[in-house]
């Protein structure tokens, strides 16, 4: 039982799966041979009316120059036909933008795909010629039973001994069967990495795009974050701060009117009406924190100049800006301003502090100065580190210049294009 299984799967083997890469085959057969006819098709025409300098000429440049015109249309033909046939899909290499002719030419993509069109496959699709030979030849071969009963009777009755050489011819025919489907395979596992070296994108260039999409991806995310946190500073400021706000109000009413309370029973309310005035403090420096609301209405000028106005030194604020930047640099500019001045008023002991923001060309550059004792480290825990973690998400740069002694001066360069 066993036995007559393995034998059927051994004669069914070429036959199971062989239709797509042997259709694979044929496609590309059919393309290189349509590429050769229309190549050739002026040669034969003018070839009788040359001379011999002429004749050579036009054998070299007319199926050149007809194959790099055609290169962009024989590259989406060949995709299609691995897509179709093999259900492998290769990728463009220009990130789905079709370039015009020139900047294919020039390109390392258009010189490896023109690679495959005059020479890798060519060569593949001779290949795969002659592996539909052989797969003709192999049918034919294992069927010759069945072509001997196409003879005349007369020819079997004068060779008697035909069984015995058409069973060597199907013999043969089935180990060429084997033969064709392992080639077809090879040939097409070849042609498909030929093709996605040369008629996709390098390595390099899958890593430029790999990079090109994180940063895409990440700037989302960015931006995503910071819309985020100015929906949450909106439902603060209009849900929680306002009835804080109005319970504080009833607190102050009932303070005031309610007399005639016990002693115990006011000093309750009273102390519930000072906490309720903290929180609402509290509350206002997180929805500041979270994204404060004069940054999206009036912009970078008028919120930094309430960081300078709440800071316990004086702050020297100077912004320079013909046109706003995006909202996500506004808030990292406004959030490294606020967390600097915050460093300066905690560690640099200085009595004064300057802040200038101005944009040169694609570049908003922030610059804080104090004249403090110095000595501030990205790696010295005054929050510098998470300064530049921040600057860095949107591919900005920070720069600390803080000698012992003062003074010190952080450089903020954020991109900022319009």
């Amino acid at each position: 039982m066993h036995t007559t299984a393995r034998l059927r799967r051994l004669l069914l083997f070429p036959f199971q799966g062989a239709g797509r890469p042997v259709s694979f085959l044929v496609m590309g057969v059919l393309i290189q041979l349509g590429v050769l006819f229309v190549v050739s098709l002026p040669w034969l025409l003018f070839l009788p009316v040359l001379d011999p300098a002429g004749q050579l000429l036009l054998a070299v440049f007319i199926p050149f120059t007809a194959i790099v015109l055609a290169g962009p249309l024989l590259t989406e033909v060949q995709r299609g036909r691995f897509r179709t046939r093999l259900d492998v899909a290769i990728p463009s290499p220009y990130a789905g933008q079709r370039p015009r002719l020139p900047e294919w030419l020039r390109s390392r993509a258009g010189h490896r795909q023109l690679r495959y069109h005059l020479l890798d496959g060519p060569l593949l699709a001779l290949a795969g010629s002659f592996t539909l030979l052989a797969w003709v030849v192999a049918v034919t071969a294992t069927s010759i039973y069945l072509w001997i009963w196409l003879v005349p009777l007369d020819w079997r009755v004068d060779h008697p001994g035909y069984y015995t050489w058409a069973a060597y011819v199907t013999a043969v025919g089935l180990a060429m069967l084997h033969i064709a489907r392992l080639s077809t395979d090879a040939l097409s596992r070849l042609d498909t990495r030929t093709a996605t070296v040369l008629l996709g994108p390098s390595r390099e260039e899958q890593l430029a795009r790999r990079v090109e999409d994180l940063t895409e991806s990440r700037t989302g995310l960015v931006d995503a974050v910071d819309a985020e946190r100015r929906r949450i500073e909106r439902d603060l400021h209009d849900g929680a701060q306002q009835r804080l706000v109005s319970l504080a109000v009833n607190l102050g009413l009932a303070k005031a009117t309610l007399t005639d309370l016990p002693e115990e029973a006011r000093q309750v309310i009273g102390e519930a009406h000072r906490e309720a005035k903290e929180a609402i403090e509290e509350l206002s420096g997180l929805v500041r924190g979270l994204h404060p609301a004069v940054l999206e209405d009036r912009g970078l000028d008028a919120a930094l100049s309430g960081i300078a106005a709440r800071a316990p030194i004086p702050v020297r604020v100077k912004v320079d800006l013909p046109s706003r930047p995006s909202p996500t640099i506004e808030a990292v500019a406004y959030f490294v301003v606020s967390e600097a001045l915050t460093n300066v008023v905690k560690h640099a002991e200085a009595s004064s502090a300057e802040v200038t923001v101005e944009r040169f060309g694609k570049t908003l550059l922030v610059v804080i100065s104090d004249d403090g004792v110095g000595g501030a480290e990205p790696t010295g825990g005054t929050g510098l580190a998470g300064l530049a973690k921040r600057v860095a998400s949107v591919d900005g740069t920070l720069s600390v210049d803080s000698p012992v002694g003062g003074p010190t001066v952080i450089t903020v360069e954020l991109p900022c294009v319009p």
